[in-house]
């Protein structure tokens, strides 16, 4: 299962930063997204190769198998060499000196495909056992691996973090947190291989299939990484997806105060029977004119020395939210004033707008879902203080 999931999520990583080359033709240097994507699709390539689907591609056979092995190693240095890379144009810019760097990551990744040859692995059942002339090479494969990758790594997720600590909120910082722990599941998997080394010097055989934590890592890694380096091209759909549900929760917290003000002022309702036709935030949108509408329409029969005693009462029965409270009695009482057709004066503690003329859809229904929550607590009664 967890195999499957990995290999469902290089997937999800080739696409991701494929679209991720595309979209940065127009919104950021290339070469740094070109580091960046080289980093996530070698991530995804060197999952891809360990998984059992890939195995049965190639069929059965020892070669086959010893390929897709050093393919996978091979694929996680490039991956990390392609990290250090982008990191390196994000913090000195087309100054960057990438030549060292990627010498050092070439020589790497070919002395390990001659430690790899000179080891002569063979397999058996699910072991893979190397002779006692191959034993060194063999430790010096994993010993070179896991001590660039740790380092490599190491720094990256040092940098990542030193960037998103630092970093203004928004989609730049989420981006670079799910970075921070992708790379991070990333160091994890490679060290992960320690057990390997120790293995492999004790009885000169190690496992010649991921175990499950290494699956687990794996599909952690590409999962993370995927979703921090595409972030800004599904946070907007996100963010939608989320504006939509906060506007309908909005929506429904805020009806017993609607429907209370539609009863006693029917004419507020601007369309009814097809509230949410227009979506969520229109729907929203209609519902918060409609309440103000409704305030303004009974304006005439608010007590003006009411939300000084409302008040007053409220702090004596320990209410959090007194402001609420009182408008919330007010309109209560103003009701009740209409029904029975009495009239005030307006004068100092006359209620105005229900929120400040200025303000947005978003804080005037905020506002609101708090009147309506102490509405729906029954914390008032008409033309009473709250009890």
């Amino acid at each position: 299962m967890i195999e499957t999931l990995a290999y469902l999520l290089c997937v999800v990583g080739f696409a991701g930063f494929g679209y991720k080359l595309i979209e940065a033709r127009h919104s950021q240097p290339v070469r740094t997204m070109w580091f960046l994507s080289g980093f996530g699709i070698c991530i995804a390539a060197g999952i891809a190769v360990l998984t059992p689907a890939m195995a049965a591609l190639t069929g059965p056979g020892p070669v086959a198998e010893w390929i897709l092995t050093l393919a996978g190693d091979e694929f996680k240095l490039g991956a990390i060499g392609f990290a250090v890379a982008f990191t390196q144009t994000v913090w000195r810019g087309e100054g960057a000196r990438l030549a060292p760097h990627a010498l050092f990551t070439a020589a790497t990744m070919v002395l390990l495909a001659v430690c790899f040859a000179l080891s002569e692995p063979r397999r058996v059942g699910d072991q893979t056992v190397f002779s006692e002339g191959g034993l060194p090479f063999a430790l010096g494969d994993k010993a070179l691996f896991l001590l660039y990758s740790l380092v490599s790594l190491g720094l990256l997720v040092a940098v990542f973090a030193r960037s998103a600590w630092h970093a203004e909120p928004g989609p730049l910082r989420a981006g670079l947190w799910l970075l921070v722990v992708g790379v991070g599941a990333a160091f994890a998997w490679t060290f992960w291989d320690v057990d390997d080394v120790r293995d492999l010097a004790e009885t000169g055989r190690i496992g010649a299939r991921e175990d499950l934590p290494s699956s687990v890592l794996a599909a952690v890694t590409i999962g993370f990484v995927a979703a921090g380096a595409t972030l800004s091209a599904w946070s907007p759909a996100v963010a939608a997806l989320i504006g939509r549900v906060r506007a309908y929760r909005a929506y429904r917290r805020i009806e017993p105060l609607w429907t209370a003000l539609r009863a006693a002022v029917p004419g507020i309702a601007l369309d009814p029977g097809r509230e949410l036709a227009g979506g969520a935030e229109f729907a929203l949108y209609r519902r918060v004119i409609e309440i103000r509408d409704g305030h303004l329409a009974l304006r005439a029969h608010f007590d003006p020395a009411l939300p000084a005693r409302a008040a007053e009462e409220a702090r004596k029965a320990g209410v959090r939210d007194i402001p609420a409270t009182v408008e919330a009695v007010t309109l209560a009482a103003a009701i009740e004033a209409a029904r029975e057709g009495r009239r005030f004066e307006p004068g100092e503690g006359t209620p105005g707008d229900l929120a400040e003329a200025d303000a947005d859809v978003a804080t005037e229904a905020a506002w609101l879902v708090r009147v309506s929550r102490a509405w729906r607590r029954g914390v008032v009664s008409a033309g009473s203080a709250p009890r």
